[in-house]
């Protein structure tokens, strides 16, 4: 019944609006410069056009959904933190003193904190508990989860999605924690993009080349176990991948479906728009690529799915933090459709 209510949602995901996307263009290169000449920006601003439906749709309301889950798989010692530092920066977020909190400030961005696979129990107001299972499995001994599990935190995303779609939000951003999920994030990485696992693995939360190297060891082993289909994204994501990154499959859908630009963060948000593009190709035009993380794999990653960054800071935080940045760039295109001068109202002369 969950992959029925999936599929529905899938086919509910319309193509671009193609007169909008026209329109804008039409506008821009009526605009005081050269055609073209603003690259990414203009872009966007077509991107959002054809999205939205409007020129210059207002998308002051927008918010970054951190999604929360464990990894039985930090038992193996892939992270340089301790698993329960999950739970602890859930608390953070919560408290508004993460680097996501400081930042979506700076952007007017909602934080929401979803609880949806995290090893411990939470009682706060600003908490949306989703909670499908209390962490994954340890995928070098079984399946990280069951399919069914997977399918319910998607589903999980795209209400979340759809609930914050019907207060007036019309912007998304990926945001995630969970201590362990960049070795899922690589296992995805490999399996589904095709690339080679030493590639795949990088350095995660900061540790040495010693323990990246066990660390590729990890994901191979979790791959030859539990076999999982790089042509069934669900089967995947289920054998190797993680509660919080199957939430954010359900993010970038239900942004898809309800026709909302959603902007993607790191490599772990990178791996779920991976897992979404293959379970949705329809979606992937709703994506918007943020930031090129230092993890050795997500440029590889990205070029899977087809987005392009925007910036390149060094940042490898995840969080959402790269994607709430790129907020004030989405503002900048939009901006440059509402404010700037054309030719005939300037009285410039065309080239």
């Amino acid at each position: 019944m969950s992959e029925e209510a999936l599929a529905k949602i899938i086919a509910g995901i319309r193509p671009l609006n193609r007169e909008a996307v026209e329109a804008a263009e039409r506008h821009l290169d009526s605009l005081t410069k050269p055609p073209g000449s603003l690259g990414k920006l203009e872009a966007i601003a077509m991107q959002l056009a054809g999205i939205t439906g409007e020129p210059a749709a207002d998308l002051s309301q927008r918010a970054v959904i951190v999604m929360a889950g464990d990894h039985g798989v930090c038992e193996e010692g892939v992270s340089a933190f301790p698993a329960e530092v999950t739970a602890q920066m859930v608390n953070n977020f919560l408290e508004g003193g993460a680097a996501v909190n400081v930042l979506a400030r700076q952007a007017g961005a909602l934080v929401c904190c979803v609880d949806i696979g995290v090893n411990a129990d939470f009682d706060h107001p600003l908490l949306m508990s989703r909670k499908i299972r209390r962490g994954t499995a340890n995928m070098t001994r079984q399946a990280a989860m069951t399919r069914e599990e997977a399918v319910s935190a998607i589903l999980a995303g795209v209400e979340l999605v759809e609930q914050l779609a019907e207060r007036g939000y019309r912007m998304f951003a990926t945001g995630e924690m969970g201590i362990g999920n960049t070795t899922a994030s690589s296992a995805l990485c490999a399996v589904l993009g095709g690339i080679a696992v030493d590639d795949a693995v990088g350095l995660g939360t900061g540790i040495d080349e010693q323990r990246r190297l066990h660390k590729v060891d990890v994901v191979r082993r979790a791959i030859e176990l539990n076999a999982p289909d790089p042509k069934d994204p669900l089967d995947t994501l289920a054998k190797v991948g993680g509660l919080e990154i199957a939430g954010l499959v359900g993010v970038i859908l239900g942004a898809a479906v309800n026709r909302c630009p959603v902007v993607i963060d790191g490599f772990i948000s990178s791996s779920a728009a991976l897992a979404a593009s293959l379970i949705a190709p329809q979606a992937v035009p709703y994506m918007i690529g943020s930031h090129l993380s230092r993890e050795q794999g997500h440029l590889k990653l990205l070029a899977r799915i087809g987005l392009s960054p925007m910036i390149h800071l060094d940042m490898r935080l995840g969080e959402g933090t790269g994607a709430v940045l790129s907020f004030h760039f989405v503002d900048a295109a939009l901006s440059i459709m509402r404010e700037m001068a054309t030719f005939e109202s300037a009285g410039i002369s065309r080239g």
